[in-house]
């Protein structure tokens, strides 16, 4: 499988975002916003992106007490994670730089 960079997933909250829901079949906004450690409005802010992009799935049951949101990745969403980490894994197996162009640290 080749990766592909997504700059949807790219931006780092995203990105731990999906990482956490393609572990899960879905999370609870709090618990999102608790393990990155940020404002709801950045939770809500990032989560917008991905729906937009068709990447999450945004719903709130209804039951008894307190309305609770939970998100969930898409199929869509799952692929464009699973090619995003591709590509970052193929740039550490071969960040493209040939053998001998660089000395003491620097390219040339």
């Amino acid at each position: 499988m080749t990766g592909r960079f997504d700059e949807v997933v790219h931006a780092p909250n995203r990105l731990r975002i999906c990482a956490l829901l393609a572990a899960s079949s879905s999370a609870e906004f709090a618990v999102l916003r608790d393990i990155l450690g940020v404002a709801d409005s950045v939770v809500s802010k990032h989560l917008k992106v991905l729906q937009d992009a068709g990447y999450v799935a945004i719903s709130k049951p209804t039951g008894r007490g307190r309305v609770k949101t939970w998100v969930s990745l898409t199929a869509e969403g799952r692929r464009a994670y699973a090619g995003h980490v591709q590509a970052l894994k193929e740039l550490l197996d071969d960040p493209g730089i040939p053998v001998g162009s660089h000395e003491q640290g620097h390219l040339r």
